[in-house]
């Protein structure tokens, strides 16, 4: 292992440390009150306690505006400047986000006599600091991890959520087998299933569609670039998870919010449309699958531009041996890419479906809302991409050269 590996192991680690440390500091008001309380609601009175979701919900909203709003879109393509623009509005958002959740938050705990016997004197806006101050240290620390760490700083700390669950899911789940509440044979299709489910995400997120790209002699300088062949690799799934899981149900909530809104939240449309549109409801997961094969599509078409690659292409005397540059190249990748998108969006489908279909079915377990297929993918990717960092650091001298 070399010395910079080494390092950088060594820091990921120690941030990650860090992250624990954090989910057991108590925000402020809490005192050792949420001491008393068992270990895995620690972290939910801590100042930690809303985790990295705000900062993930603002990137995403920005991410929607900019595929709907040209100026934004634009904006993120221009560059270095661009980009901290980006990262400034992501940053003024996310305070809007955890403040509006944090202030939520502190003053539903003010109503439980068991944590706060004297609610006069619960300091809600001194807590609300406290938990928005600690969604800021967390983007700090990822954004550390990401520059001198090994792997995403984001993902990492998402992951290290849901890995820090496990035993205590798996000891709960043995506990409920001992006292008869679940089946063994559940148990160990459960532990067979997600050992299945994660071998199939690891081949899925590996799996590319390479096509074969010709790059014509040309002069750089001085000197002479032969004619050579290069590979053009399309993933499976270019639109990753976060994305069309969490947007699809702002499809159909938000329009309903709007009508609880006008019609009132008791009016009986409103009522039933919210009482089909539950978790694990028919309804909700019809309407949520079609929204996320949907979405799958649409974020590929930004991510992976048929027309963009065309002209870079173009641009580097590239060609696609059988296919003319320009208008030709755009959409033969765009056929390319429509039905590699295909089984990508039938994949994410599966996945956000997981949790709801073991409890249409009565087999759910205590995890299956907390460790779902989301949660597994994330995982897996992130280890995937440690990987391929290690594997770069390890191969890289310390002057930036391959070896």
């Amino acid at each position: 292992m070399s010395r910079e590996l080494a390092r950088r192991i060594a820091f990921t680690i120690g941030a990650l440390l860090l992250f624990r440390l954090g989910t057991q500091i108590p925000f402020v008001g809490m005192g050792a009150t949420s001491l008393s309380f068992p270990a895995e609601h620690g972290g939910r009175f801590s100042i930690f306690a809303l985790g990295i979701l705000p900062y993930l919900s603002a990137a995403i909203v920005i991410r929607v505006l900019s595929l709907v709003w040209q100026g934004l879109n634009l904006l993120e393509k221009s560059g270095e400047r661009g980009r901290r623009s980006i990262a400034r509005y992501t940053l003024i958002l996310t305070l809007l986000f955890s403040t509006f959740q944090a202030y939520g938050y502190a003053s539903a705990i003010q109503t439980i006599p068991a944590l706060v016997p004297d609610p006069d004197d619960w300091p809600v806006l001194a807590a609300t600091a406290s938990i928005v101050g600690g969604v800021f240290v967390l983007i700090w620390l990822s954004e550390q991890i990401t520059r001198y760490g090994i792997g995403n700083g984001l993902a990492l700390i998402l992951s290290a959520g849901f890995l820090v669950a496990i035993p205590q899911n798996i000891a709960g789940i043995m506990d409920a087998v001992r006292q008869g509440a679940i089946s063994g044979n559940v148990a160990l299709g459960h532990a067979v299933f997600w050992v299945v489910a994660v071998v199939m995400i690891v081949l899925v997120e590996g799996a590319r569609r390479n096509i074969q790209v010709q790059f014509a002699a040309r002069n750089v300088g001085t000197r002479q670039l032969p004619t050579r062949d290069a590979m053009l690799p399309i993933k499976l799934n270019s639109a990753g998870y976060l994305i069309p899981v969490t947007v699809a149900p702002w499809i159909f909530f938000l329009p309903l919010a709007f009508a609880g809104f006008i019609l009132g939240g008791d009016h009986p449309l409103v009522a039933a449309a919210y009482r089909h549109l539950q978790l694990g409801q028919p309804a909700h997961m019809i309407l949520v699958s079609i929204a996320v094969f949907m979405l799958a599509f649409i974020y590929t078409a930004y991510v992976v531009d048929p027309e963009h690659t065309a002209k870079s292409l173009a641009r580097h005397n590239g060609t696609i041996p059988g296919i003319a540059p320009g208008e030709a190249t755009a959409g033969y990748l765009d056929r390319v890419v429509s039905l590699t998108t295909v089984v990508g969006a039938v994949y994410l489908t599966a996945l956000q479906l997981i949790p709801e279909v073991f409890d249409l079915y009565g087999i759910g377990l205590p995890y299956s809302m907390v460790v779902d297929g989301g949660a597994a993918l994330v995982v897996v990717c992130t280890a995937l991409d440690i990987k391929t960092q290690v594997r770069d650091v390890s191969l890289t001298n310390p002057g930036g050269v391959r070896r």
